[in-house]
């Protein structure tokens, strides 16, 4: 979502719905606006729901190694909460900045969209081919098609190579 600045915290009381309880830090108040526009926006705080290493959860770590916080999230939405998997910080990602990469991984079931008027796959009736007159027939027919575009073919070709 962006460099929010955000500290959110582990108490999460009356926020269940939108955080869970794996945060670094006390909740400042950029995080008490962020935790706001999430309870509107009906997201989640990706980043708390998860149980990781306190390494792979620090978004920023202080020039001198001694303050390291979780300011950087990923949000979702409520509905969709159930497909994100993980969500973690990558350390030795070159990203020129002093904030580490925030990855979340995300599964989702994918489904295709008919639109009006589409027409679906046309199945063809194979079992007319059994007989072996009907085969012969579209054998024949089949054979017409393609020798009708190598004639075609060659003629190109005869064109081509007089020019």
């Amino acid at each position: 979502m962006g460099d929010l600045n955000a500290e959110v915290e582990i108490d999460n009381i009356g926020y269940e719905d939108i955080m869970g309880r794996y945060e670094l830090g006390e909740r400042n108040k950029n995080g008490e606006k962020f935790v706001n526009l999430c309870v509107f926006n009906k997201l989640v705080i990706g980043g708390t729901i998860f149980p990781h290493k306190r390494i792979h959860k620090a978004t920023w770590i202080s020039p001198d190694h001694t303050t390291e916080n979780q300011i950087d999230h990923i949000c979702i939405n409520k509905k969709i909460r159930g497909t994100m998997e993980g969500v973690r910080t990558r350390r030795g990602a070159d990203v020129a900045s002093d904030h580490h990469l925030v990855v979340a991984n995300l599964k989702l079931k994918l489904s295709k969209n008919w639109r009006t008027g589409q027409i679906a796959l046309q199945r063809f009736n194979t079992a007319v081919l059994r007989d072996t007159n009907k085969f012969n027939e579209f054998k024949i027919a089949l054979n017409n098609r393609f020798q009708a575009l190598q004639d075609l073919l060659k003629e190109e070709e005869t064109s081509m190579e007089d020019n």
